[in-house]
């Protein structure tokens, strides 16, 4: 499962837990800037790994080869191109994850916020299914109040919650 930010992580482990024998999380996020709020995501998230005993596999990270990926997508709105190229580059990056680890599925969390958009990431997520032979776990987290007890559960394991998407064209807006 690649994850963004430990809230929306804890709460979809906690949704998922019952269905799945084993969850991995795949923290695969170029798109994090600066890179001391990459650092705060990825210590939140080894802290809640360690916590509930989950093994997670963190990637390399790149921002300047992502910041490559969006080159002329600079200004596009929230939701918009750039968006649908950072939300490819890490569903390939955890599908190849998980058919190299013999995984019968893979998935993401970026379904859970409100700033994104499911059907878009469920599309892709599909698409690279196809592509790999391997399932992908379809949903759209935010429904059924995903997203507002996503919130809750960052405050009642105190996690840090970001303030913006990751990227600093994000950020900046």
């Amino acid at each position: 499962m690649q994850i963004c930010c430990v809230g929306c992580g804890a709460y979809i482990i906690d949704v998922l837990k019952n269905d799945f024998a084993q969850i991995v999380l795949y923290f695969y996020n170029p798109n994090i800037w600066p890179s001391a709020e990459y650092d705060k995501r990825l210590e939140e998230a080894k802290r809640i790994a360690e916590k509930y005993k989950y093994e997670m596999i963190i990637a390399d990270y790149d921002h300047t080869t992502w910041l490559e990926m969006v080159k002329g997508l600079e200004k596009e709105p929230e939701k918009g191109k750039r968006c649908t190229v950072c939300y490819h580059d890490r569903l390939e990056a955890v599908a190849q994850k998980a058919k190299e680890l013999g995984f019968d599925y893979f998935g993401t969390t970026l379904t859970t916020s409100p700033h994104k958009d499911a059907e878009r990431i469920n599309r892709i997520g599909l698409e690279l299914a196809n592509k790999y032979g391997i399932k992908y776990l379809e949903e759209d987290f935010k429904k059924g109040d995903g997203f507002k007890k996503s919130c809750q559960l960052t405050k009642e394991l105190n996690l840090y919650r970001q303030t913006y998407c990751g990227c600093e064209f994000s950020f900046r807006k």
